[in-house]
């Protein structure tokens, strides 16, 4: 993984705006810089601007204000076929007249590359992506996961120091999602090179990413490795946005720096960590994630919060139990267990308490 201490930035977006009509904005400012050998990924909703950050660093799209740049060189003004940048898409984007060996020497033979060197080039990356038997296959007699890996192999042919990825897996069903995520990883990690990923699936992107980049309304809502923004949220978009969440609404009744009680609408009292609130009398949305919270007493740590629920609804997920729960006015609220043992299965109109730790409990903004 790349360590935040690294230096030199490789990619940079300095103050980079984009509008396509000269008014509305869907890039803002962005300030964003990639050390060498991240795999970043750009994560958000339609619209919020990921993708045309990504098509703008590839020379699809022109920045309207700001400077785009690589190894310190503004390439703003540069062509795509001129950047070195290997790209992969969710369509795949194959040649179909083209044999698999053919669609990745044509990038080469762009490059004015001799015949030896295409070839061993050629059969370097179909290896490193377990294709080599498939070099004389047209695209047409491959499977969607094999095409992808071509599609990679491509990307890759030519060496690049940055390859771009929107939503390159988007197409393929679950399980081979899945596996390819790991595939990608591996392979990046051990080029060296640098990934900015484009993708609005979390799980993806807390799987593959060194960091994490948040989109919302053409701005970055936080920037983070995935631990730190599944854990550490710093506003309520990101909480909800990345994985599960459970919030609780109420008013800010004290403050001080490392703790807030928060009087939900329901009437109850409880405590937080106080992130995204100023003062006193501020509306707030508490964020707590389902498998903090316990159900089981025996299980309580000391200094845990609890309240009183009604079990609405109780899934059994083969590894888990899932719980839906009718909680301070809130009726979506969720518990993840574990499928153990000594776990109590509930039943539907159970009266129940609940209960975690206060610094699992984070006090966000009302938005």
């Amino acid at each position: 993984m790349v360590q935040a201490s690294r230096d030199a930035a490789f990619v940079e977006f300095d103050r980079v705006q984009k509008s396509y009509d000269g008014q509305t904005l869907v890039v803002k400012d962005l300030n964003l810089s990639i050390p060498k050998g991240e795999f970043l990924t750009m994560l958000g909703p339609s619209g919020s601007g990921k993708t045309t950050c990504l098509m703008m660093l590839a020379g699809f799209e022109t920045a309207t204000h700001g400077e785009i740049r690589i190894s310190g060189r503004n390439i703003n003004d540069v062509p795509p076929h001129k950047r070195g940048i290997g790209m992969v898409f969710q369509n795949y984007a194959l040649f179909p007249h083209m044999s698999v060996a053919e669609n990745l020497a044509f990038p080469l033979e762009v490059r004015k590359m001799d015949r030896a060197e295409r070839e061993a080039k050629v059969k370097r990356a179909l290896d490193m992506v377990q294709m080599g038997q498939f070099a004389n296959r047209r695209p047409a007699q491959l499977s969607g996961g094999q095409q992808q890996r071509i599609a990679l192999a491509r990307a890759l042919v030519f060496e690049p120091e940055l390859v771009l990825m929107d939503e390159p897996l988007g197409a393929l069903d679950k399980q081979l999602r899945e596996h390819m995520q790991f595939e990608i990883k591996h392979i990046a990690d051990n080029l060296g090179i640098t990934v900015v990923y484009v993708t609005h699936d979390q799980t993806e992107a807390l799987t593959m990413s060194d960091r994490v980049a948040v989109f919302n309304d053409g701005r970055i809502q936080q920037l983070a490795p995935p631990d730190e923004l599944y854990e550490a949220p710093v506003n309520s978009f990101v909480a909800q946005f990345i994985g599960e969440n459970n919030t609780l609404e109420g008013i800010v009744t004290v403050m001080d720096q490392n703790r807030c009680v928060v009087r939900l609408d329901s009437g109850d009292e409880i405590d937080a960590k106080p992130v995204n609130v100023a003062r006193v009398g501020d509306r707030t949305k508490v964020s707590i994630r389902p498998e903090r919270v316990e159900f089981n007493k025996s299980r309580l740590q000391p200094g845990a919060h609890t309240l009183r629920a009604r079990v609405e609804e109780f899934i059994y997920m083969g590894d888990m139990f899932r719980t839906r729960l009718s909680v301070a006015g809130n009726d979506e609220f969720i518990i993840k267990s574990r499928n153990a043992p000594d776990q109590t299965r509930l039943q539907p109109g159970q009266e129940i308490e609940i209960g975690w730790l206060p610094e699992d409990c984070r006090a966000l903004d009302a938005a």
